[in-house]
C-alpha cells in the first residue's frame, strides 16, 4: 500500500491542507485542514522542549494563557523575505522553514495515524509568484518550502502551481472539452492559469501542454484585511496624533507603528525591547494620550490576533449583508462602529484595481481573448468576497462561474497530480 499513497499539500497563508490520495483506487481518502497558525506557550522550561501548539488547538492555548505567548500567523508570508534569517523563542531560534515544518509535520502526523504508515511522497503546491514575479525572492521561498518539506520527513517532493491544482479536480466534474480560466483567491497571493480540460486526459501523465498560461499577484485576503485596519482600526490606536518633540514643536507619531500593526508577517514579530521603549516614549511626548494606551496594551498583550479576527468576521458578514458593525473589544480597547458594504469596497478598491490591472495584462500578454474562455472557476476563501464576485461577473457577463469547496479544492487537485512523479 505504501507505493500506492501520496499527499497533496496545499499550505496556505490562512489555512493548511493535506489530502491523501490512493493511487491504486484513484480516490482522495481524506482531507485534513488547520489553521497555517502556531502558538508558542508563555511558560517555558529550560530542561524541557519548547512547548507549540498547531491550528485551532494553538487559538484555544493562546486564549487560555491570556495571550502573553508568541501568536504567529500568515507565516507564508515571510517565505520570500531575504531580510528573515529567524526568530527567538525562548533559548532557540527559527528560520521560516523550521516555522513551516511545524504545520507541516503536525498534517502529516494526523495523515500517517489515518494511512498506517509514514508517507514520504507528496505534492507540495505553491503559488505562482510568491512574491510579485520576483525571480530571486521567488527561488528562495521554494527553497525553503522544500526544506520544510524534507525536514518533515517527505524524501520525494514535487511542486505544483496551486492554481493548476484546482483545475485537475474541476476536469473530473465535467463531461466535454473545455478551457478554463482558474483564479485561487487566498490569504497571501491571486493566481491564474488558463487551462484546456478534457476529462478523457484525466489520468493522462504529462499535462504541460495542457496548459497555456500561468501568472499571479502578490495580493490576497490578507491584503483586504491590511487595508481595513489601516483605514479603519489605527485611527483607535493613535494614527494622525501629535507628539511634544521639543518645548511647542509638534510632529506626526511616525507611522511605522501603525504599518506594522495593519501587516501580520511584520505583527508576528512586534515584539522587541527597542519597539517597547519607542512606544513609552512616544506615550508620555503626547500627554499619555488614551489612544497610544491602546496602541501599547494591543502589542504588549499580544493581541493581534484577535483584532484581526474581528476584521475577518467583518470581511465575511459583508459578504452576505449590505452593512455590518466592526466590533472589538478587550482591555479596554472598544469599538464599535458600522461598515456599510460601499465602504468597505472602497476600502479595498486600490487591491481589487491592482488585480483587475494584472488580469487584463494577464490576458493581454498571453493573447487570450475572454470570448474563449468557457469557464471560469474560482477557489479561495478570498473569491467569497462580494467585490471579487462583481469583478468576474462584470469582466466576464458571458462566462459561467463555477466553484467547488473553497478551502480544500486545491490540496485535493494537487493529490492528482502524482503524474509529476513520472517525469
Amino acid at each position: 500500500m505504501k507505493n500506492n499513497i501520496l499527499y497533496g499539500i496545499d499550505f496556505g497563508t490562512t489555512n493548511s491542507v493535506l489530502s491523501i490520495y490512493d493511487e491504486q483506487k484513484n480516490e482522495i481518502i481524506a482531507s485534513i485542514s488547520v489553521p497555517s497558525i502556531i502558538y508558542f506557550s508563555a511558560f517555558y522550561n529550560p530542561s524541557s522542549p519548547i512547548s507549540y501548539f498547531i491550528g485551532n488547538e494553538a487559538i484555544e492555548q493562546y486564549i487560555a494563557e491570556g495571550m502573553k505567548g508568541r501568536f504567529m500567523k500568515s507565516i507564508k508570508r515571510v517565505l520570500s523575505n531575504a531580510s528573515f534569517i529567524d526568530t527567538r523563542i525562548h533559548n532557540l531560534k527559527y528560520t521560516a522553514a523550521d516555522l513551516v515544518t511545524l504545520i507541516l509535520k503536525d498534517l502529516k502526523t494526523k495523515a500517517d495515524e489515518i494511512v498506517g504508515f509514514d508517507c514520504e511522497k507528496v505534492i507540495m503546491g505553491r503559488p505562482v509568484f510568491f512574491d510579485d514575479n520576483n525571480t530571486l525572492k521567488d527561488q528562495l521561498a521554494q527553497k525553503r518550502l522544500l526544506q520544510a518539506a524534507e525536514q518533515t520527513g517527505f524524501t520525494e517532493v514535487r511542486f505544483q502551481f496551486e492554481p493548476i491544482g484546482a483545475a485537475f479536480l474541476y476536469e473530473r466534474s465535467i463531461t466535454q472539452k473545455e478551457k478554463v480560466l482558474v483564479a485561487d483567491l487566498g490569504g497571501g497571493t491571486t493566481d491564474f492559469t488558463f487551462i484546456k480540460l478534457d476529462p478523457a486526459k484525466s489520468n493522462t501523465k504529462d499535462r504541460r501542454e495542457d496548459i497555456v498560461a500561468t501568472g499571479g499577484i502578490y495580493i490576497g485576503g490578507d491584503s483586504f484585511d491590511a487595508a481595513f485596519m489601516w483605514d479603519r482600526g489605527t485611527p483607535y490606536f493613535g494614527r494622525g496624533l501629535l507628539y511634544e518633540s521639543q518645548p511647542g514643536k509638534f510632529l506626526d507619531v511616525p507611522l511605522v507603528f501603525f504599518t506594522n500593526i495593519c501587516s501580520w508577517e511584520k505583527m508576528n514579530f512586534y515584539n522587541g525591547l527597542k519597539i517597547k521603549l519607542d512606544l513609552q516614549k512616544y506615550y508620555t511626548y503626547s500627554n499619555k494620550n488614551e489612544k497610544l494606551e491602546k496602541l501599547i496594551i494591543l502589542t504588549e498583550n499580544n493581541l493581534g490576533y484577535s483584532i484581526f479576527q474581528s476584521i475577518e468576521k467583518t470581511k465575511i458578514a459583508l459578504s452576505k449583508a449590505k452593512e455590518v458593525n466592526f466590533k472589538y473589544e478587550k482591555l479596554g480597547i472598544d469599538i464599535d462602529e458600522a461598515i456599510s458594504l460601499e465602504t468597505y469596497n472602497g476600502i479595498i478598491e486600490k487591491d481589487l484595481s491592482k488585480i483587475d490591472a494584472y488580469l487584463n495584462s494577464f490576458l493581454e500578454n498571453n493573447h487570450i481573448n475572454p470570448a474563449e474562455i468557457d469557464t471560469l472557476f474560482l477557489t479561495g476563501g478570498t473569491s467569497l468576497v462580494t467585490a471579487i464576485q462583481e469583478l468576474f461577473k462584470n469582466k466576464f457577463p458571458h462566462v459561467t462561474i463555477k466553484s467547488e469547496d473553497n478551502f480544500i479544492s486545491v490540496a485535493n487537485g494537487l493529490a492528482y497530480c502524482g503524474y509529476l512523479f513520472q517525469s
